[in-house]
């Protein structure tokens, strides 16, 4: 489980393509800037890539290595990612930590398009057109997650919804890079699903 809370922005240094059709695969080497990132970490272990929970394959102590199967990239942009692009990271939550985010699965609902970005005040008002089918789980002042990042919903209207953005998360994470027209992984907070599955059952 994650929080939403990036640690660290990395680099994607080289992808190897793995098979095709059903049987499709990415190997993703992802780089980060410093020795003390991965000191403790385990193959096997999950990291949140750009809100994508990814099994680390391989290590090294600047660099880790994961694998995205056809179905992780249907459901999210890992398939567009190039050589060279920056991704949002975040190791798994420990138990002892403090929860400054939301409940984060890395389970990808789908990929939304930013619709518009403009500058208020001090911060940024980005505005994002999801799957259609996912904005009945957005509400204003609910929780969604971007690209790994946890943010609140500042309005949510029929088939689009908008964040605000502070100085501080455009420094730290790749939100700084968002411009429209561009793809991003989203994913609902997990409650509003289980809510909508148990009145279902209910009836």
């Amino acid at each position: 489980m994650f929080t939403g809370l990036v640690e660290r922005i990395g680099t994607i240094e080289t992808i190897e393509e793995v098979g095709q059709g059903a049987d499709a695969a990415r190997r993703l080497t992802i780089g980060v800037a410093d020795d003390d990132y991965l000191r403790d970490a385990a193959i096997g272990e999950s990291i949140s890539v750009s809100g994508t929970c990814l099994t680390a394959v391989e290590l090294a102590p600047r660099a880790f290595v994961v694998e995205a199967v056809e179905e992780t990239m249907r459901r999210t942009t890992l398939g567009q990612k190039a050589e060279g692009e920056r991704v949002n990271l975040e190791r798994a939550m420990q138990a002892s930590a403090r929860f400054g985010g939301h409940i984060v699965q890395g389970h990808v609902d789908g990929v939304g398009t930013v619709a518009g970005v403009r500058e208020e005040g001090e911060g940024w008002w980005i505005t994002v057109e999801p799957p259609f089918e996912m904005m009945r789980y957005i509400v204003e002042k609910g929780s969604i997650c971007l690209d790994g990042v946890s943010l609140t919903v500042a309005n949510a209207a029929y088939a689009r919804f908008s964040v605000a953005l502070i100085p501080h998360t455009r420094q730290v994470t790749t939100a700084g890079e968002w411009q429209e027209g561009a793809s991003l992984n989203l994913e609902v907070d997990v409650i509003a699903k289980y809510v909508e599955r148990l009145t279902q059952w209910s009836r």
